[in-house]
């Protein structure tokens, strides 16, 4: 019977500390390689997800505040938000986005410069079966998939657990970043770093510290995010598309 309760509290603190109540906190801090990072989890059998760009008149949000306003009661529901993919200086996605199953811009395959354009880019999407993915763009586009919420940005972090090759260890370029991971297939994990990170921080924070066996890059520098439960709401620059999470009704 001792050894029973021995294994029995030695699998309670095995367990992940991200919760599988929607009354649990949604995200968390995390500590890796002498940097700080907050992760969100998302589990489409508990959450609501939606990408937000534009508010009823057609403009582009830019801001956490207008997301708020625009969402109306369903702002009581946020667990979490963030900037969700690159964007021209108008916020305008760079790339595909789908918001309610309508696509609203197309994918874009072509080549140019940036972190956008850093082969592979990929798609984070959730589908109509609450399946969440993120895929190089290519594979996204052999799919077909017909997404309910979808965005585009680049590039790829981590695909089937292994990292894009072109990106260095812990290159010299240090900024804010955010991304998002898949763990399986009902949830997804958002970060952003509460310190200035590299690519290959990040990307190794995704897959090493959260199990994310894919990841896609959001951005850096003007990553930003609205977390009511911690009474946060840091915005660095306008933004363009954005990822909202809620708690189902």
């Amino acid at each position: 019977m001792r050894d029973f309760r021995v294994l029995l509290l030695a699998g309670l603190f095995a367990c992940p500390s991200f919760g599988a109540h929607a009354t649990e906190p949604a995200c968390e801090t995390r500590h890796f390689e002498a940097s700080r990072f907050t992760a969100c989890l998302f589990d489409s059998r508990r959450d609501e997800l939606r990408l937000a760009w534009t508010g009823r008149d057609g403009s582009a949000l830019r801001s956490f505040e207008r997301l708020k306003t625009a969402l109306g009661r369903d702002a009581t529901r946020v667990r979490f938000a963030m900037n969700a993919g690159m964007y021209a200086e108008n916020g305008n996605p760079i790339g595909l986005f789908a918001e309610n199953g309508k696509i609203r811009r197309p994918l874009n395959e072509r080549d140019g410069a940036g972190n956008f354009y850093m082969k592979p880019n990929g798609v984070f999407s959730l589908d109509a079966d609450g399946t969440v993915h993120v895929e190089p763009s290519g594979a996204f586009a052999t799919r077909r998939a017909q997404p309910s919420f979808a965005s585009q940005s680049g590039p790829v972090l981590v695909t089937n657990n292994v990292l894009h090759p072109g990106i260095s260890e812990d290159g010299p370029s240090q900024y804010i970043r955010n991304g998002v991971g898949i763990r399986d297939a009902h949830t997804a994990m958002f970060v952003i770093s509460d310190d200035p990170v590299s690519f290959g921080k990040l990307a190794r924070f995704l897959r090493d510290e959260l199990k994310c066996r894919d990841a896609l890059y959001f951005d850096g520098a003007i990553s930003s995010a609205w977390i009511p439960a911690q009474h946060r709401m840091t915005q660095a620059a306008p933004l363009g598309p954005m990822v909202v999470v809620m708690g189902k009704r």
